[in-house]
């Protein structure tokens, strides 16, 4: 068998590893808060820019509108955000934080935390650490790029 088919060598294999156990990590953390891992996501986005469109929640969560729009229905039904179609362009649909949701972020604070020393119980190398991420932001920009050329 050739190498570069064993799982072991798969870089998506990995990552896919990688993600489905911190998602899994972040359960206990966000379970006092009611959220699942994709609505903790959208309320980051949305703790940093509220009063976005669907279509831009869409984009900075790299989720497309039939997977999202029923998340948005769930944040609405718990009283953490509301939806409203802008005025002026009734196709574009504008997602708000409610006072509830907006109060959620104050609980959510010291998720980033938990959840780095549930990983890492020992000190953290910040400084390789954020290698790291500067390193994974690159690999989503050319992925991203390269999907969009596909398209």
């Amino acid at each position: 068998m050739s190498e570069q088919l064993k799982l072991k060598n798969q870089v998506c294999f990995k990552h896919y590893v990688i993600s489905k156990e911190i998602i899994k990590k972040y359960r206990p953390f966000l379970k006092p808060l009611d959220l699942t891992y994709t609505g903790y996501i959208t309320m980051l986005v949305l703790w940093e820019r509220d009063g976005i469109s669907v279509k831009d929640l869409s984009e900075a969560l790299y989720l497309d509108s039939g997977t999202l729009t029923p998340l948005l229905k769930k944040l609405e039904t718990k009283g953490y955000i509301t939806r409203k179609r802008r005025k002026e362009d009734e196709r574009v649909v504008i997602v708000k934080l409610t006072k509830t949701g907006k109060t959620l972020k104050e609980k959510a604070e010291t998720i980033p935390y938990d959840l780095s020393r549930s990983i890492f119980p020992d000190d953290i190398d910040e400084e390789a650490l954020k290698e790291h991420m500067d390193a994974l932001d690159e690999i989503m920009k050319l992925v991203a790029a390269s999907n969009s050329k596909a398209e």
